[in-house]
Parts: structure tokens; C-alpha cells; sequence
């Protein structure tokens, strides 16, 4: 008789399961539901989770369907923390046997704000990570976007070594990776947890989650316990969220709930200084700063190569050095006549005609706007640049600059064909 009652409960616990499977989406089941234990006792449906957490998220999100579910079976519901091993699926997660264990430390990482080199545009976001580094930040999550080499990386590790507190940080892919294993093994419950026991969380690469709901669910359910919690939350992602693709608008919006923060590729001033601190020489730096590709990855190469090439070789670089050796790194140079020639190209114009006494408004405008690409790009004084451009005095090249200048503000379209050129010739 008593086999008979002990048949009769694992067969009502596996169809209480089974409809459970077909009324919750997939992600949601396979996250929070089936690692619990089931368990039937009278009339009560008794779920055992591994922590009051757990309990209280399962209460809140899906106590309408366990109860409607369960109503059929004529039961109540009672969701409860147990720490009794499930009778029905051994291998469900109970944390107190077993744990989640990180594939990585959480040792403050390398790096300062000191030492973190930054232009004007990014004083705004680095200001932004200093205060969320000394813990007086009121904005969360803060959320930094820009380019792949324009420094996130390097500033969420100066808010890692700068807070005096516990910090979670990972990458995107990490956490894609780590949310799966922890399904696989059993041990979801101790993965949300360790993500959750933490006063700031960083993640690098939230794009990377694109296109994976389940792990885009867990994700947003994470940001919202940590916020709700009071914890501090940095993320970083290679555009802002309202352009982010693969997520839906629930999580564009939370993304965008705190503060949204862009940040810029390092600019000439800031690369001949990193240049300057890695200790290369200064005519060098400047020679390398307005050659190389804004991008602080292959800054970082370019300072691998010289250094280990002055160690292995014992030979100081010159210039002619670093011509031959960052010859696969370096833009090809660019002397102004070159660049006023290909610049005719461009407009429309004859490089005669440019060099010429020519008065009409489009010769003008066009010579005009071959003054500013050359202001911008080269370091010649206004006289040299007038120079290349039909011999044109001081007096002239400044009345052209400031022209071109007012244009700006109401031609976009010249405004736009401006600012390619600048960025072609730099």
C-alpha cells in the first residue's frame, strides 16, 4: 500500500511539472523551476528552494501558475527554503552542497586613473567612473559606449583597482559562457548568487549578448536586483543602448536607465603622450602620434615593438629606424602638395585653377575649405599654408578659416564633405 502512495506522488509531481514546462518560457522554466525540488504532502504542493531569494523570486514572478496549475490537482501551494537534498531530481542545485566557482579572481586588476591618459571630450565619462570608483555615485547603471580601442576597457579596470569594496567584473562573453555552465551543472542558483554578492558588478562587451534570450532574461533580472539592492552596476558595449541590435526595447530602455556616457578614440595630443609616457623619445612620439590609426590596441602593439626590439636588438630608434620598423603599422606620409592635388580631385577643381588668381565662388569655397583640412592635419603656420595654395598671405588664409567657420553652422552638407576630408587626410 504505502509503494502505491509514494507511485501515485512522483506521477503528480512530474505532470504538475510537465504542465508548468508548457504554461512558463523555456528560459524562465529551465532557470527557476525545474532545479527545485517538487514535493506533494495531503494537499499542499510543497517547492523547495535552496535560499530565500530564490523563494522570493519564484513567489513573486510565477505564483499564478503554480497556483492555477496546482488548483487542478486540488492543492495548495507553498513555496518554502529547504535545505533537503530533491528526492526527485538528485542532480537540481541545493547551495549548501554544492557552490559556484568563478573560472576567474577578482584581484584588483592593474591600472590608475593617474596614469589613464585623457582628452578633453572624455572628461565627462572619466569624471563619471571616479566617482562611481569612490563609491558616491548616485547613477546606476552607468553605461559607457564608444569604439573598439578608445579606452572602456582600461577605464572599468581603473574602477576595479581604485574601489575599496567587492567587485564582480567580467566580460560579456564570460557571462554568456558562465550562465550556461552553471545550467548545465546544476548550479544556477550558487552562480546568481555569487553575481548578486558584490557592491559593484562590471560587465565589458555587453553586446555580446545579442541574441540570446535566456541569457539576455537572467541579465536583466540581475541589473534589476542589483539596482533594487542599492549596488553599483558599470557596463560598457561598443554602441549606445537605443543602437544596440539582437535586444528588445525592455532592455534598451533599462540599459539607458542610469547614466549613458560616450566615450572617444584617443586623439593626436593623447597618443603622442602615451607615446611620450611609455618613454619613446619626443621627436619620435611625434612622428608615430600623427601616422598611427586612433585605436589603443595598436597603440599598445606599437609600444610592444619598439620596446622589444630596443631590448632584443640593444639599438636606440631614430627615425629611420621607425620608418623600417613600424613600416606595417604606419600611414604612408602625406606632403601638403600631394594632399592639396588630391583634394582638386575631390572638389571638382583644377589644382591650376586653385594656385591661380581665380575669384569665383566655387574656386573660392573650394580653397577655402583646402586651408582647413590643412590646419587641422598638418602643424605648417598660416603662411606655409598659403602657400600651398597659390600663395596666399596670413590675412587670407585667417579670413578663410573663420568663413569656412560660419558655413559650418548652416551648410551641412559642405560641413559633412569637410569633416570626411579631415578625417581621410589626418
Amino acid at each position: 500500500m504505502q509503494a502505491t502512495v509514494v507511485t501515485k506522488q512522483v506521477v503528480s509531481v512530474d505532470a504538475i511539472k510537465s504542465e508548468l514546462s508548457t504554461r512558463i518560457d523555456a528560459a524562465g522554466f529551465s532557470a527557476w523551476i525545474a532545479p527545485l525540488a517538487f514535493k506533494v504532502s495531503e494537499n499542499s504542493l510543497i517547492i523547495c528552494t535552496p535560499n530565500q531569494f530564490t523563494a522570493d523570486f519564484v513567489n513573486a514572478t510565477y505564483s499564478n501558475i503554480l497556483n492555477q496549475v496546482a488548483s487542478k490537482y486540488g492543492m495548495n501551494v507553498n513555496v518554502c527554503v529547504s535545505s533537503v537534498a530533491p528526492v526527485i531530481r538528485k542532480t537540481a542545485n541545493d547551495n549548501n552542497t554544492q557552490t559556484y566557482s568563478a573560472p576567474v579572481t577578482n584581484d584588483k586588476g592593474t591600472g590608475d586613473f593617474d596614469s589613464f591618459i585623457a582628452s578633453e571630450e572624455n572628461g565627462f565619462v572619466v569624471s563619471a567612473c571616479k566617482k562611481m570608483a569612490a563609491g558616491t555615485a548616485k547613477f546606476s547603471p552607468l553605461f559607457i559606449y564608444g569604439p573598439a580601442g578608445c579606452g572602456k576597457t582600461m577605464l572599468i579596470n581603473c574602477i576595479n583597482s581604485s574601489f575599496d569594496g567587492r567587485v564582480v567584473m567580467m566580460s560579456g562573453a564570460q557571462f554568456v559562457s558562465e550562465f550556461a555552465r552553471a545550467l548545465h551543472d546544476k548550479t544556477i542558483f550558487a552562480f546568481k548568487d555569487y553575481c548578486r554578492k558584490c557592491d559593484i558588478f562590471i560587465m565589458d562587451d555587453v553586446h555580446v549578448l545579442a541574441g540570446k534570450r535566456a541569457t539576455c532574461d537572467e541579465f536583466v533580472q540581475l541589473i534589476v536586483d542589483l539596482r533594487d539592492a542599492g549596488k553599483n552596476i558599470v557596463l560598457t558595449a561598443n554602441a549606445a543602448p537605443s543602437n544596440l541590435s539582437g535586444f528588445d526595447h525592455r532592455l534598451q530602455s533599462l540599459l539607458a536607465s542610469g547614466l549613458v556616457a560616450d566615450i572617444v578614440a584617443p586623439s593626436r595630443s593623447v597618443r603622442r603622450q602615451m607615446f611620450i609616457n611609455a618613454g619613446v623619445d619626443t621627436k619620435i612620439a611625434d612622428i608615430i602620434a600623427g601616422r598611427v590609426l586612433s585605436n589603443g590596441h595598436i597603440i599598445s602593439g606599437i609600444l610592444n615593438k619598439i620596446s622589444t626590439y630596443s631590448e632584443l636588438m640593444n639599438e636606440s630608434i631614430d627615425e629611420t629606424m621607425i620608418e623600417s620598423l613600424l613600416s606595417d603599422t604606419l600611414k604612408k606620409s602625406k606632403s601638403p602638395v600631394s594632399m592639396v592635388k588630391s583634394m582638386c580631385e575631390k572638389l571638382g577643381v583644377s589644382y591650376d585653377a586653385i594656385c591661380g588668381n581665380g575669384r569665383s565662388r566655387a574656386l573660392v569655397l573650394a580653397r577655402q575649405m583646402m586651408m582647413v583640412v590643412l590646419k587641422n592635419v598638418t602643424n605648417m603656420s598660416l603662411c606655409e599654408i598659403g602657400s600651398y595654395v597659390g600663395g596666399r598671405d596670413h590675412a587670407t588664409v585667417m579670413y578663410g578659416l573663420d568663413r569656412i567657420q560660419k558655413l559650418q553652422e548652416t551648410d551641412l552638407v559642405m560641413s559633412a564633405q569637410l569633416a570626411a576630408l579631415i578625417e581621410e587626410y589626418k
